[in-house]
């Protein structure tokens, strides 16, 4: 992601988020109406300040990692409530979980790979023999 320098600012509008994490605003407004950031309004217009910035961090690496918005939302309510130690605690079991599920996934598209190449060589190998066996047939 191409951020600039907005670290410092205090107050973002949606379209600078949008912008800075190259995402839409409708997803921004989404996240919102889940619970999961919660700006403030200043007559119709929405005000984020950094605290609802760090939380758009948190929940676009916690989709890119593969974590449902309920895992997101668990994750962020530990946050607010200055729970280092059940926050982590439950970093480390989903993390274990979203492990765990990929390297079963990894196992099955290794399998699914393996048996894919095995299929594409036989083919092949008929194929040939087909192609080998037209050629030796007279032609009519």
């Amino acid at each position: 992601m191409n951020r600039p320098e907005t670290d410092n600012r205090d107050l973002y509008a949606i379209a600078d988020l949008a912008r800075e994490f190259d995402i839409s605003t409708r997803a921004i407004r989404f996240y919102e109406s889940k619970g999961l950031l919660s700006p403030e309004r200043v007559g119709g217009t929405r005000v984020f300040r950094r605290r609802d910035r760090a939380r758009l961090i948190l929940i676009l690496r916690g989709k890119r990692l593969g974590f449902s918005l309920r895992d997101i939302s668990d994750y962020l309510s530990l946050y607010d409530a200055h729970s280092q130690t059940a926050q982590v605690s439950l970093l480390i079991s989903k993390v274990d979980e979203r492990l765990d599920l990929l390297e079963r996934q990894l196992g099955d598209l290794e399998t699914t790979i393996g048996e894919l190449r095995q299929i594409r060589k036989l083919a092949a190998e008929r194929l040939g023999q087909e192609s080998a066996q037209d050629q030796r047939e007279p032609a009519e």
